[in-house]
């Protein structure tokens, strides 16, 4: 038998999060909807999502690119056993990135190492900027 005495021990932490969940209802799910996080950079070139997927096979993920989003679904699925305590997110999950520029959808490319998802999106030609010169009269 597992008796856990760090409720007890972080009482007042969470007797405040009980009120601050009542005042404002929307904090517990704007963190569930952020699931997995992401950070998105961009250079001249290409714009890279890199999201963090530990324990989730590629077979469990989903990758689609439109035109103006990409979408990464999938699941992590929960071992078989008794939990005395699960604090690692399980289940289906759904994240949807907005992408403001026009991506060549033919040669984005997608890598997973170390439970890093790697997503590349090479920018179209027609998105990339270019110096105008300008003519005096």
């Amino acid at each position: 038998m597992v008796i856990d005495f760090d409720s007890f021990y972080n009482f007042p932490y969470e007797f405040d999060k009980i009120f601050s969940d009542v005042f404002n209802p929307h904090h517990q799910r704007r963190r569930k909807a952020s699931y997995p996080p992401l950070n998105i950079v961009e250079d001249k070139n290409n714009i890279y999502v890199r999201a963090e997927v530990p324990g989730i096979s590629i077979e469990d993920m989903e990758i689609t690119i439109t035109d103006k989003d990409l979408v990464l679904k999938g699941q992590r699925k929960l071992p078989e056993g008794r939990y005395f305590r699960q604090e690692r997110p399980s289940g289906v999950f759904q994240r949807i990135v907005s992408i403001n520029t026009t991506v060549d959808v033919a040669k984005v490319t997608a890598s997973t190492k170390d439970g890093i998802l790697n997503i590349v999106l090479p920018k179209s030609e027609a998105s990339v900027p270019r110096k105008v010169g300008i003519t005096v009269e």
